[in-house]
């Protein structure tokens, strides 16, 4: 997947050292539907709009200002993968590759454990989505249909097609969340309270999760890869990148801003409560209905559909190819190799992975040692991703016009101390139950 094999002194390709003359090309343009918009996309699951409805009715709109931030680490941390590969034309795995064994092993064993426990979990959201809008099938099988169904829309690995099935799905969650939203008539000056930076009593991990737990983990990474697929490779796509990153999670706070409005108006100011996990959508599709009628049920649950099923195509054609990358450049695979990216054997390989062995939790209780390491696994890659990125963006490897700021590295570190906090809460959940805690 690498380009431009002319290296500098530096170990950096000459042409990217400085931007691209502009005269002689065609200007980039930028889209509404982009890379950023995919992986903005595919990070907000079930399991998140779950998290920032339970904030909402349980704090109405004291943490909104948690969203705000979340919103502004993810576009640091996004733009900090894609200005590595366009800068550099390596992908995010070979910069890993490049800081020792460590970050390898750590990506491979994550990579594997993550997939197994992920697919499973995201297949089931998609299920119960589906239930819900058509009780005809138990949520087991129509979760099976739906990862089956993934793998066949992005197992030639073509970009275009994907993207417009993505565009359409956004579009739904889109109008039916924000919709759904729009219709609780949420109360503004209470909006522009929670915009101050204050954390209620006993909320600190419902804050750092909102923080920073909401809009994907791993699929950051992938935004590079899907830069490459998109053809947005060179330097002189970098504002283009930066405006599709920033725009795509401007649209993806508006979304989690709904959902925050919907857990506020909707269950905080009437004191309900909603099931844990991802049956607490289907719950809230039940108060939308009692409220407002009850076409509002199933306009709900096709937006829950839509954000779980553009979770799924997009961890299934992303993370697929980030396995891809990883397999081929371990094996020092030539970037011409029909085996690398896209569409060859180790993309599909992986999305088999994702797909056909999970189904075994469908039937069964998750085992605890799974939960046990996927928790810890799980919980450490984002100050993973965010000290990696310190190293790597500060790096010789990155021309110096590209490198980070001095105010980038303050929001890295403090992202990676904030997820640290975070992931060593989770650890502590995951491993409790395991000695009688």
């Amino acid at each position: 997947m690498e380009k431009d094999n002319e290296v500098t002194s530096q170990g950096v390709p000459g042409d990217r050292l400085t931007e691209e003359p502009q005269a002689s090309l065609e200007k980039p343009r930028w889209r509404i539907i982009g890379p950023g918009l995919v992986v903005a996309a595919t990070g907000i699951g079930a399991g998140d709009l779950v998290a920032t409805m339970v904030a909402g009715s349980n704090y109405g709109y004291a943490l909104l200002w948690a969203v705000i931030l979340g919103v502004v680490v993810k576009i640091a941390l996004v733009e900090g993968a894609g200005r590595w590969t366009l800068a550099t034309g390596r992908t995010i795995f070979d910069g890993w590759k490049s800081l020792g064994l460590w970050a390898v092993v750590y990506f491979g064993v994550y990579v594997m454990i993550w997939g197994f426990s992920y697919g499973a979990a995201a297949m089931s959201g998609v299920g119960l989505a589906l239930n819900g809008l058509f009780p005809v099938l138990d949520i087991r099988y129509w979760a099976m249909i739906s990862g089956v169904a993934g793998l066949l829309l992005v197992w030639f690995g073509k970009y275009k097609p994907f993207e417009n099935v993505m565009a359409v799905l956004i579009g739904v969650m889109f109008v039916t969340v924000v919709g759904s939203a729009a219709l609780t008539t949420p109360n503004l000056g209470e909006i522009l309270a929670g915009l101050v930076p204050i954390i209620p009593e006993g909320a600190v991990l419902n804050t750092l999760g909102l923080a920073g737990g909401v809009g994907g983990t791993i699929t950051l990474a992938a935004y590079g890869y899907w830069l490459t697929e998109k053809g947005w490779d060179t330097p002189r796509w970098m504002r283009v990148m930066r405006i599709d990153n920033a725009w795509a999670y401007f649209m993806s706070g508006v979304f989690v801003i709904a959902m925050l409005i919907v857990g506020s108006e909707l269950l905080y100011s009437a004191g309900l409560a909603v099931a844990d996990g991802e049956q607490g959508l289907v719950d809230v599709a039940d108060v939308l209905a009692q409220r407002y009628g009850t076409f509002m049920a199933p306009l709900f649950l096709v937006g829950f559909f839509a954000a779980t099923f553009s979770s799924v195509i997009g961890v299934w054609h992303g993370v697929s190819l980030m396995f891809a990358d990883f397999v081929a450049t371990m094996r020092n695979l030539p970037a011409d190799d029909r085996r690398r990216g896209a569409g060859g054997t180790y993309y599909r390989w992986y999305i088999l992975w994702l797909t056909f062995p999970p189904m075994a939790l469908l039937f069964l209780d998750k085992p605890i040692l799974l939960v046990v390491v996927y928790g810890a696994l799980g919980s450490l890659f984002m100050p993973f991703l965010a000290l990696t990125l310190l190293f790597l963006m500060n790096s010789k490897a990155v021309p110096r016009q590209w490198r980070n700021t001095w105010w980038v590295n303050v929001i890295l570190v403090l992202v990676a101390a904030m997820f640290l906090v975070l992931g060593g809460s989770e650890l502590v959940k995951a491993v409790a139950p395991v000695f009688g805690g």
